[in-house]
């Protein structure tokens, strides 16, 4: 299957369900990967026929700094439904949020939660 990812974005936003975590907000790091069919975007070379990644950026910049979620899961489940919605022609949904404040706290180099969505 084709597909664009995304990786290393990095995203302040509130988020954990442990004493302090509700108190600032904290940088999560996205990977992401969406399939679909390249070959419209690949004959015609046009940007509106393809998942253009810039908007997919700015949309996920905007969720998931607004959001207030407590759990990374309802994080991720929010962001593939929001991203599902705003982009047509996805076939997969690739999604890692790594939190590296919790990581540090921890003694390991990454903690997070990855979910992976198929449509028909």
């Amino acid at each position: 299957m084709d597909s664009i990812f995304i990786e290393g974005l990095a995203v302040e936003t509130l988020i954990g369900i442990h004493d302090g975590e509700r108190d600032a907000r904290q940088p999560l790091v996205v990977d992401l990967e969406l399939g679909f069919d390249n070959t419209r975007p690949a004959a015609s070379g046009r940007i509106e026929d393809t998942i253009d990644y810039a908007a997919v950026v700015d949309a996920l910049e905007t969720f998931v700094a607004e959001s207030d979620c407590g759990l990374l899961e309802e994080l991720a489940e929010g962001c593939c439904a929001m991203l599902r919605q705003k982009f047509d022609g996805l076939r997969s949904i690739d999604l890692r949020l790594d939190k590296p404040a919790a990581a540090q706290a921890l003694g390991c180099r990454h903690v997070g939660v990855r979910i992976r969505r198929r449509f028909a």
